[in-house]
């Protein structure tokens, strides 16, 4: 809107000023300023009147975060700086950390959760999440709430942990200030727009004069990122690139070595590394003719609307890989005689969980013959490809500006065709040493040694899992520390896949490592695996823990994972005397007191 000095109180000059400065406003800066105006005006035209009470709205804002991989948690602590330029006054907290029975005294909470394994709350978020579903739970009346959910739509229950906290605070009698946004692998965006709303809604409900003495109530604009992060990769090279298996294995495990040379990133063991990787190029070229496509047909890349050769498009900025429901949906509309809508209709939940287990772009585009579209209407309907997360396998101290992974190639037939994970095959088969590689750090907090390196540590890695005790391992030796460590490990044959064996018996032998038990399950009749070792030596491993030691496990969240803590638990019941309850709520403290942690996925 331009203002014209024929209808405006205002002059000449001022109209200039003004017609320069509103369009530059963001929505926040327009509310602030709207309330502002507002405020002063009232406060002036009531001087000489006699006082009303005004209802007064806290500045604190508690942000809580529940995060796995530490996503969550880094967004949180971007949230809270942004309330702090507002002039609020946010506490920031772990789920685990915050104390429950303080709930009822919040009024302004913002919750910024992921939803791990099918549809689970994080480790960090179980004890708050059962309290504020148990009977316990206080009634919220006061409480004013929004929700961000961190999710991926290719999981059945996306984003359910958010969205149960989310009804949850309803029930118990909050008051939502934004509604609750649902985000997808790439959420940079939308949690962006969910903050906007949030400040939006608190700067709303604050009273401008209170907000001006808090002081910095403007937004700041953002400025482009001058560091390497997610939204801005590193292109680090690749320094080395080994197959760990040895002849006659049928698994290939990549070791990677891969320069940070200039990138200023820094890391800790226990933290991860971020890899935008390359779509198979069989798989690119095998859609692009079963739809009739051109290669070179320029199709938008982002929400900037850059483009790029559609053949550049599919093998690097789009994910055809994974099936999710959103996207049949999307599909279906997209091509509306295709039949999609049957397989959509409700009563097919099975059916449609079925068809889009291993199936890929591919097999959609066949098996509905879905034609007749460009390519820029087709890649309107892709999600991003998201980068994969890999444990960092290596200790800074040791490696100076290097990061190591360890990276199994996923290859398997189903549906009548060969298929390969997208990261690992790319590595496997298609980078090559001088290759440059985006990269950048995930940090993860709730994944790191102890502080005290007197405190003795159980790690428990099968495969890849080991590789950040890889990492824990090079950093102790590094640093001296003294506290006793042992390492459970298993994979298949002892012969093609022990993976880093030389560098484990080199560490038994200095006393880096103080023990190491092993698995490997296609070596005897009878399979064998980490958590059977766990029980073989329970009344050890139950010694070390009551001694002080902190736990770690690493790899498959829906089977090892729950197998292993199965085993712990049976190891704290049967050598500590204590019943199934009893032992439960032992393991659960030691999660608590973050010495029971587990980098799953």
């Amino acid at each position: 809107m331009i203002l014209q000095v024929m209808n405006s109180p205002f002059n000449q000059e001022q109209v200039e000023l003004l017609n320069r400065l509103l369009p530059t406003l963001t929505e926040v800066q327009k509310i602030w300023l709207s309330g502002y105006l507002t405020a002063l005006h009232k406060t002036e035209a009531s001087a000489a009147a006699p006082a009303v009470n005004q209802p007064v709205f806290s500045k604190e804002v508690t942000v809580l975060f529940g995060s796995q991989t530490g996503n969550s948690q880094k967004l949180a602590k971007k949230l809270s700086e942004k309330l702090k330029e507002q002039g609020l006054q946010p506490t920031l907290s772990s789920m685990s950390d915050f104390k429950p029975n303080t709930l009822k005294k919040v009024e302004n909470l913002l919750i910024l959760v992921s939803t791990h394994g099918e549809g689970e709350p994080p480790d960090n978020a179980l004890s708050f999440y059962e309290f504020l579903h148990s009977k316990r739970a206080p009634q919220l009346e006061g409480l004013r709430f929004s929700v961000l959910a961190l999710g991926d739509t290719s999981y059945e229950f996306f984003c359910q942990t958010g969205k149960d906290f989310d009804k949850r605070l309803e029930e118990l009698g909050g008051k939502r200030l934004t509604a609750r946004v649902d985000c997808d692998v790439d959420f940079e965006d939308s949690a962006a727009e969910w903050m906007e709303r949030v400040l939006a809604s608190l700067n709303e409900a604050q009273s401008a004069p209170s907000l001006a003495i808090g002081g910095g109530a403007a937004v700041r604009s953002e400025t482009q990122p001058t560091e390497y992060s997610r939204s801005n990769p590193f292109q680090a090279a690749v320094l080395e690139n080994l197959n760990l298996n040895g002849r006659g294995s049928d698994r290939e495990t990549r070791h990677l070595e891969i320069s940070l040379e200039g990138s200023n990133l820094q890391y800790e063991p226990g933290d991860s590394l971020g890899v935008y990787p390359k779509n198979h190029p069989r798989l690119v070229d095998e859609l692009i003719q079963a739809l009739d496509w051109n290669r070179e047909e320029l199709v938008p890349v982002d929400k900037n609307g850059s483009e790029r050769p559609l053949l550049e498009a599919l093998t690097s900025y789009y994910e055809i890989t994974v099936l999710t429901k959103p996207l049949l949906e999307q599909a279906a509309v997209l091509f509306p005689g295709s039949g999609l809508q049957e397989l959509l209709a409700a009563g097919h939940e099975q059916e449609l969980r079925a068809y889009i287990k291993n199936r890929d772009l591919l097999d959609l585009v066949q098996d509905y013959q879905l034609k007749g579209v460009s390519g820029k209407e087709f890649v309107s309907i892709l999600r991003k490809l998201p980068p994969r997360l890999y444990s960092i396998s290596s200790s800074p101290k040791a490696y100076p500006d290097e990061v190591h992974l360890t990276v199994r190639k996923v290859q398997y037939e189903a549906h009548g065709r060969e298929r390969y994970g997208v990261c690992s095959a790319y590595i496997a088969d298609h980078l090559e040493l001088g290759d440059s590689l985006p990269v950048f750090i995930q940090h993860n907090p709730n994944f790191k040694l102890p502080q005290n390196p007197d405190t003795p540590v159980i790690m428990i890695g099968p495969g890849t899992g080991a590789a950040p005790f890889r990492a824990f391992l090079g950093e102790r030796e590094e640093t001296g520390a003294q506290g006793k460590t042992w390492l459970f490990f298993g994979d298949r044959h002892f012969s093609t896949d022990f993976l880093y064996q030389v560098e484990w018996q080199r560490w038994l032998k200095d006393g880096v490592l103080t023990r190491m038990d092993v698995a490997f399950s296609r070596d005897t009749d009878e399979k064998v695996y980490v958590q059977h070792r766990l029980l073989e030596h329970g009344k050890e491993l139950y010694q070390w823990l009551e001694e002080g030691a902190a736990i770690y496990v690493c790899g498959d969240e829906k089977h090892m994972a729950h197998d292993v803590h199965a085993a712990l638990l049976t190891i704290i019941e049967r050598e500590g005397g204590l019943s199934s309850e009893a032992a439960a709520e032992y393991l659960a403290r030691l999660q608590q007191d973050k010495r029971y942690q587990r980098d799953v996925y």
